[in-house]
Parts: structure tokens; C-alpha cells; sequence
């Protein structure tokens, strides 16, 4: 800092002393950067300085504690300042001194207010760059302090004023670079400060965006939980750079933006301006090094806000489509040639970018693309899901832990859960791999979650924003191995890998998470949906190989928990679908288990198929018309909602329910005893039976008629019930006859 006279009188509390300006402070100030180590710096001590040291430690004011300190900086060059003598220094000044110079309050006259606090930064900046130094609670005490000098008002072009907030920046970068320095930051208001200084383009304003950087790539979280109108500011202040530049620092803002996204929702006005720049590099013939950032940010935005940055009409649905073909022709050109050396983070980037055209191209309603669009973008991204299996082909034991190996399984897997007709040779070629692989992240866990944590930060950003990446290989595979398991030959390989196994003790594993005692509410959807579609991958085995659920111990495993779980699970407000997929693979598998000692008549077998019939029997009530005497059969409110997903399963289960009654003698007393036979008539005779479409008459008709067949008792409460009556107006002739037998 320069001072302004050629002497200064200093007033605080223990009294005036003076600056001479040609002294080594009054030339140059104690600026913090000239208390930099110096390098190969002798070991043999200064006798002057030694002396100067004893005088600044015996110091009994801050008069002669100064004067001590300028006999101090004449005694040594301050870029020759090691960091033991630095040390020594500190250790003679102490923290109080500066202190004082911080919060003075008063100044002499003709001397800026600053000075005096521009002094005490450059001390703290001094001591700040020793490490230890940094985290000194005197030190984290100054950050508010510190803060409010970044955005203090005066003069730009006054030269102390200036030294003062490199100063500032030097004590807040160091603080940041220590292990819980940015988390004392955050709680001393330092983010808020930042961003109010780079708005205001100040002197200094790169350096606040510097560290705004660090802050959020260490502790992004905490950082928008501290200051969120702050940094949404500055997102829409960079957006709108972002949107205007025409020169080289579009790319630099590339990198930077990734960072300032929110966690939350991104403002409108953002996304437009970001797609709008975009749109105007990627449309542009780029070198790599000016396309891959622009990539990396797109790939950010459709993690975060999947396709509504991406505008509706013909300019989206090109720019959609370009995004999705750079993006394709980037994978080919890493994975296809062997032996180069492959960009993972541009590669996962452009992984994100097919996903997003993969969602796109399957959505029926209000896609952003057209059907000949997503012709050409299908036949594309093929080709690069064919170098993405090249690749995995290649891919050895000791790679297979790697962030790339899993953000490649799961674009395959995202391509195999929409489309497995296409590459079927080279797809059953790589299934072996895939349950091996699997199996391994399965059998280690806690390392699968991280890799998905690694995943993300090598795509995307140092945080996961938007949806969350599924933590286990298996999850990503699921819908594609139930496609699979339907058609003979995949079906096969997977059997023969060991995949219904895998997928068995997958499935107790993950149903142990919304047994009691876990807090459900916290579970992410991804853990319910992938046990729906193994349960899906069941059924698809139980009808296309029975054998396997016969033979196979872990299926008697499986099964024991579905009988175990459904009574719960059908009491649980919103866990219908769940249930249902649970209730139907039971009974279907009971039909195949139907000798097993687990099955007859035991508590949990019984409690089992009561909670089926609930499920079963609860779907359809009578509901009165408007101008009409009779009632119609209309679904149940808590059915009505998802019967599109739920009719298949329902049916399946009627059929499945009536499959089992013959199989096991105790079922049908059992069914008496909780009344559906004879409530299911009582709803038939309730209803008009225009109001019944002929698939439900045949279901009901399948139950009664079994039940009737395997117990006279039920047929005697059925005919109570006016079953023949019944059995004629909605033509069940098999029933009717059967009810007429003795």
C-alpha cells in the first residue's frame, strides 16, 4: 500500500506513532505478497534481525511494537521471508496488534479510513500464508470482517484501497484451501460477499469469481443453501454473457457455468440464453477443444432439467437433434478406433446427451421431435450403442471398477430398456460380461454407490444435481434383462450366467430396505420401480421357463418373502402397484411350489393368500348413475388411478388365484371363510351386467367356478347367494352348471 504523507500518525489505543514514508513499509506496505517463501533459503539466522525480533517481542505499545516492525522489513528483503522466519515473526507481532488495526474506528486526520484496516489485512495475509496459520481461530474469527471489505465502497483507482482487497482475497484463498475452510467461509458470509463483488465489476472482480468457483466445487450444497439469491444472480449475469459473447470467452464460460447451476430449479430466463448460446457454438465448425466444454454443458443442463431448456418448435427440435448427432459421432470416434486415447469426460458427457435423445425419441406426447427426426436420430445413436459394446467387449477384470466401465453399462442399459430387437447378436454377446459385471458391483456395494458419485462428477459436475444416478449396475440392467428374459436365446445366457440367482438375492436386498423399521419415506423411487420390474423379469421366467422355478433353491427363498410381505404390503397407502406385482408373481409361483411343505396350509401361506383375495377382491365396487335404477361396476378410487399399469397384473392374478384353488385343498374353505365368493356375487347382482365387460365376467367366472368345484360348501353358499340366478344373467354356463350339480 502506498501511504499518503511523509509521516503518519497513527492513533489507537495505547497512543501516536509514526510511518516515516522512505521507511521499507512506507515504500511498499507489508503487502501480503511479499511475505512469499523464498526457495533454498539459508539456514543460518540474521544477528540484526535477531535483535530487530527481541525489540518487536519486548514491545511494551503499539508505538514501539511498529517501530519494531519496520526495523523488522529493513533487516530482511521481504520476498526472501521463509516460512520459519515468517513464523518468527508472527510469533513476535501475535494477532493482537493486527486486531486492533481491523476495527479501529478512527483515523488522523488526513489519512483514508482504509488505511489503518489495509494495514491489518496485509499482516493477516502475511501470517495466512503459513497453512497452519490459516485456520488459527483468530484468523477464522476475521472472516465477516474480511468479507465486508470486498464489497466496501471508495475510490477504485486508490492504490491502498486496492493492495487492501488483494490482501483480502489472499487471507480468503488461503482460509479456502485448508481442509474446513470453506465450510467457515460459507458460515462467515464470504459467498454473498463474492457474488455482490463480481456483480459490481470492482477492482478485484475476477478474483471474487475465482473463489466463488472453488467454494461451490467444494461445498456446493452449503453454498446455495447459504446464498441462493445471490449466486442465482450471478448465474443470470454469466447466462446473459454467455448468450452475447461472440469472442473466446464462450468457451472459457463453458467450463464456468456447469458450476453455477442450481440444485433447484434453473430460472427461465437462464435456460434460454444458455440454449441460445449454445445453439450458436455447436452449430458452428469447432475445433475439440472449443466443442467438448460446450458438450459437457449441455450434457449438465439435460442432467439437471432433462428437455425443458430445449425450446418447443423446429429450432428445438434441430438443435435437439444436433446435440444428439455431435453427440453420437463423438462416442463413435472414441470408441471405435482402438488404441487412442479416449476423453471420459467428454465421452460420459455425450452418454448424457443420448439418454436425453433416447427420451425423447420413445415419448409419444408432446416430444420435441418428429417421427422422421427420431427415425434418423434411432438409426444414429445405434450405431453408437454398437461402439459402446465394441468397447465393453474389450473391457478386462482389472477396468471393470472404473467410472467410464459404469457410465457406459448404463447408456447400454438406458438403450437396452427401449430397444432390444436391434444388435441382438452383439447384445447376447455381451450378456455374459454384463452379469458378470453386475455381479461384481453387487457383491461390493458400497463401491457401486461410489462410482456412481464418480460417474456423475467425471460427466457432469463436482455435484449431482437432478435426478440421481442409480448406485448399482443391476438397476441399470433391469429393464432391459425383462425384455430379455422373454425372448429363447438371451433368456438362456442369462440362465446359464446365473443371472435369475443375481437377480434373486438382488431383490431380498433391496426389499429389506422397505421392510419395518426402515423409514420408507426417504427411499428414493428408483428402489420401488426396480423391485416392480424384477418381480416382471419373474413372471417373464415362471411362464417361459417353469423348470427353473422348480429346481432353483433361491426361488423357494423368494417365495417364502412374498408370502411373508403381502399382508403388509397391501395395507400401505400408495404401494398398490407394488403390491400387485408381488401378489401375482406369488401366485404364479405357487402354482409351480404347490408341493412345498411352505405351502400347505401354514400361517404364512395363509396370511399370504388372504391378503391376494384383498387385493384382488377390492378392485371393483357399484356405483350409482345419475337417471338410473341399477348401479354400474366401476373401478375402486384407489385402483382407478393406475389401472392402465395395474388391469394386466389383476387379470394375471385372477388367473393365477384360480390355478392355485385345485392345487391346494385348503384354499377354497379359506376363501369361504373370508367371504369373496359369496361378495362377488352379491357385486354381480348388484351391478347391470351391460356395466360388466366380458373379460371381467370370464376372470369372475374362473374363481367361482373353482371354488365351486373344489368345495361343496362353497357351492352351497353360492347357490344362498343366488349364484345360479346370477350365473344365468351374465351367461356363465359353466358356472351355472356346476351349481346345479349336487
Amino acid at each position: 500500500m502506498v501511504l499518503p504523507s511523509h509521516f503518519l500518525e497513527v492513533t489507537l489505543e495505547q497512543g501516536p506513532f509514526f510511518i516515516p514514508k522512505d521507511s521499507q513499509l512506507g515504500k511498499a506496505g507489508i503487502m501480503a505478497s511479499d511475505c512469499e517463501p523464498a526457495l533454498n533459503q539459508a539456514e543460518s539466522r540474521n544477528p540484526t534481525l535477531e535483535r530487530y525480533l527481541g525489540a518487536l517481542r519486548e514491545a511494551k505499545n503499539d508505538s514501539e511494537q511498529f517501530a519494531a516492525l519496520l526495523l523488522v522489513t529493513k533487516a530482511v528483503k521481504a520476498g526472501d521471508i521463509d516460512a520459519k522466519t515468517r513464523r518468527r515473526i508472527f510469533d513476535a507481532v501475535g494477532f493482537t496488534f493486527p486486531n486492533r488495526l481491523l476495527t479501529s474506528k478512527e483515523a488522523p486526520d488526513g489519512c483514508p479510513d482504509h488505511v489503518l484496516r489495509a494495514l491489518g489485512v496485509a499482516l493477516l495475509a502475511c501470517f495466512c500464508s503459513d497453512p497452519e496459520l490459516a485456520t488459527h481461530p483468530q484468523v477464522l474469527n476475521k472472516i465477516p470482517i474480511l468479507s465486508t471489505f470486498l464489497t466496501a465502497r471508495g475510490d477504485p483507482d486508490d492504490a491502498a484501497r486496492r493492495s487492501m482487497i488483494d490482501d483480502t482475497y489472499q487471507c480468503l484463498t488461503a482460509v479456502a484451501g485448508t481442509p474446513r475452510g470453506p465450510r467457515h467461509l460459507i458460515a462467515g458470509g464470504t459467498v454473498s460477499a463474492l457474488c455482490q463483488a463480481y456483480l459490481g465489476h470492482g477492482y478485484g472482480f475476477d478474483q471474487a469469481l475465482a473463489l466463488l468457483v472453488g467454494l461451490l466445487a467444494a461445498a456446493e450444497t452449503q453454498c446455495w443453501k447459504e446464498a441462493e439469491p445471490d449466486l442465482l444472480a450471478v448465474l443470470r449475469g454469466l447466462s446473459e454473457d454467455f448468450q452475447k459473447a461472440e469472442d473466446a470467452s464462450k468457451f472459457e464460460l463453458c467450463q464456468l457455468l456447469p458450476l453455477f447451476l442450481p440444485p433447484t430449479t434453473v430460472p427461465s430466463e437462464c435456460l434460454r440464453d444458455l440454449q441460445a448460446g449454445l445453439a450458436r457454438i455447436l452449430g458452428s465448425k469447432l475445433s475439440s477443444w472449443q466443442r467438448n466444454p460446450a458438450l459437457k454443458l449441455a450434457a449438465r443442463l439435460a442432467h439437471a432439467c432433462g428437455s425443458d431448456w430445449i425450446p418447443v418448435g423446429s429450432s428445438g427440435s434441430k438443435f435437439l437433434a444436433l446435440l444428439v448427432n455431435l453427440a453420437c459421432v463423438e462416442v463413435r470416434l472414441a470408441l471405435e478406433e482402438t488404441g487412442t486415447e479416449v476423453k471420459e469426460d467428454v465421452v460420459t458427457a455425450c452418454y448424457a446427451l443420448m439418454e436425453l435423445g433416447i427420451q425423447e425419441c420413445t415419448r409419444c406426447e408432446q416430444s420435441l421431435l418428429k417421427e422422421p427426426q427420431k427415425v434418423q436420430l434411432v438409426s444414429i445413436m445405434k450405431e453408437a450403442i454398437g461402439a459402446v459394446i465394441h468397447y465393453l467387449l474389450q473391457v478386462g477384470p482389472e477396468k471393470q471398477k472404473e467410472p467410464f466401465v459404469f457410465a457406459s453399462v448404463r447408456i447400454l442399459g438406458a438403450w437396452l430398456a427401449e430397444e432390444t430387437s436391434s444388435l441382438r447378436k452383439e447384445v447376447c454377446q455381451l450378456l455374459p460380461f454384463l452379469v458378470r459385471y453386475a455381479k461384481t458391483l453387487y457383491e461390493e456395494a458400497e463401491e457401486a454407490n461410489d462410482l456412481s458419485q464418480q460417474v456423475a462428477n467425471l460427466a457432469i459436475s463436482p455435484t449431482t444435481p437432478g435426478p440421481t444416478w442409480p448406485g448399482d449396475a443391476l438397476r441399470l440392467l433391469l429393464p432391459g434383462w425383462c425384455h430379455l428374459t422373454v425372448e429363447d436365446g438371451p433368456r438362456e445366457i442369462l440362465i446359464k450366467e446365473g443371472a435369475p440367482s443375481l437377480l434373486c438375492k438382488y431383490f431380498l436386498q433391496q426389499w429389506e430396505l422397505t421392510s419395518p423399521g426402515h423409514d420408507t419415506s426417504v427411499l428414493p423411487d428408483s428402489v420401488e420401480i426396480g423391485l416392480q420390474t424384477c418381480c416382471h423379469i419373474f413372471l417373464n421366467l415362471v411362464v417361459t421357463a417353469p423348470g427353473l422355478i422348480k429346481r432353483d433353491a433361491c426361488f423357494t427363498s423368494l417365495m417364502n418373502t412374498l408370502m411373508t410381505s403381502l399382508p403388509a404390503l397391501v395395507q400401505q397407502q400408495g404401494r398398490l402397484l407394488l403390491a400387485a406385482n408381488v401378489a401375482t408373481l406369488g401366485l404364479l409361483m405357487a402354482r409351480l411350489l404347490s408341493t412345498s411343505p411352505a405351502l400347505q396350509g401354514t400361517p404364512a401361506s395363509r396370511g399370504f393368500f388372504a391378503a391376494a383375495i384383498l387385493f384382488l377382491s377390492q378392485s371393483h365396487v357399484a356405483r350409482a348413475t345419475p337417471g338410473s335404477d341399477q348401479a354400474v361396476l366401476a373401478l375402486s378410487p384407489d385402483y382407478e388411478g393406475i389401472w392402465a399399469d395395474l388391469q394386466e397384473l389383476w387379470f394375471l392374478g385372477m388367473q393365477a388365484f384360480t390355478g392355485c384353488v385345485p392345487l391346494l385343498p385348503w384354499l377354497a374353505p379359506a376363501a369361504l371363510r373370508s367371504r369373496w365368493p359369496q361378495e362377488l356375487l352379491q357385486l354381480l347382482g348388484s351391478v347391470s351386467p351391460n356395466s360388466v365387460k366380458p373379460e371381467m365376467v370370464a376372470a369372475y367366472q374362473g374363481v367361482l367356478v373353482e371354488l365351486a368345484r373344489a368345495n361343496r360348501l362353497c357351492r352351497e353358499a353360492m347357490r344362498l347367494q343366488a349364484g345360479e340366478e346370477t350365473a344365468s344373467h351374465y351367461r356363465m354356463a359353466a358356472l351355472e352348471q356346476c351349481l346345479s350339480e349336487p
